[in-house]
């Protein structure tokens, strides 16, 4: 929820000077991302489609004393994205860290998906993230980081939603080729693949299997924007300027339990 996000274990000035360029930022892990570079320094472009949430966000930034701005943008649209990177370029000078995190999903099968569907989430959730690299490209320099948020989903995932997991597998390759073709640019570009994490809509979402998803989690919780915000923090800090081509989970070692009912009799047992 806009507004509620926590910014925690900022690393002060880390970021400092740098540009940042998050799409998909009104909400979620893409608002707690923008907090956390804003909080380390860095002049954030938070962007979205809804003025009215990019707002409030980029309110909540500037009272904590961050350098944000708003752009709405509709990522299906390459003018808009065009646009996006021209107004961030006008009013920044240039771009460091592109963090590609703009993404929908349908809760279809890949035989009850439509044409709509496929469209609707190829051009957010993927090809969007080619064209925002693509044109930020000429305006980043040596040391720049481009970050695709991706999913656990991409490794192991659950019917119904065709063709979101599909999409996030190749968000991972997109990230191997863009690594391979921008290293000798001396940009880095790697891959985030959040689990769960809690925004505003996970509770409703699991409703009464709330307290059994955390139990299934070898941390014992689920996410919060702010774990997720972390990873992105250094992998676009110099301390990761060796790391390129990866895509990291970043799930509470949910991807590493086979058995559910297993791993919870293990956990009472050990509690």
């Amino acid at each position: 929820m806009s507004g509620s996000t926590q910014t925690t274990n900022v690393v002060n000035g880390r970021h400092e000077g740098r540009v940042v360029l998050v799409t998909g930022s009104t909400r979620g892990i893409g608002e707690g991302i923008a907090r956390r570079f804003a909080a380390e320094g860095a002049s954030v472009v938070i962007t979205g489609r809804s003025e009215n949430a990019g707002e409030t966000v980029a309110d909540g930034i500037r009272r904590s004393d961050g350098e944000v701005t708003f752009v709405p943008a509709d990522m299906r649209d390459s003018d808009e994205i065009e646009a996006l990177v021209e107004h961030t370029v006008d009013t920044y000078g240039r771009i460091d860290v592109l963090v590609n995190n703009a993404g929908v999903q349908t809760e279809t099968t890949a035989e009850d998906a439509t044409i709509d569907d496929w469209e609707f989430v190829i051009e957010t959730d993927f090809r969007s993230f080619w064209l925002c690299a693509k044109q930020c490209l000429e305006h980043m320099r040596p040391g720049g980081t481009i970050l695709n948020m991706s999913s656990n989903h991409a490794y192991l995932t659950m019917p119904k939603l065709f063709p979101y997991n599909a999409v996030k597998a190749g968000i991972n390759g997109m990230t191997r080729a863009l690594a391979l073709e921008l290293g000798p640019h001396g940009i880095t570009v790697n891959t985030i693949n959040p689990g769960w994490v809690e925004v505003g809509r996970t509770r409703e979402e699991l409703g009464d299997d709330y307290e059994y998803t955390e139990e299934i989690h070898p941390v014992g919780r689920l996410g919060t924007p702010d774990d997720v915000a972390g990873v992105a923090a250094f992998l676009a800090s110099d301390d990761a300027s060796f790391v390129t081509g990866e895509s990291l989970l970043v799930d509470g070692g949910r991807t590493a339990v086979m058995q559910d009912e297993r791993y919870r009799a293990y956990r009472t047992r050990v509690e």
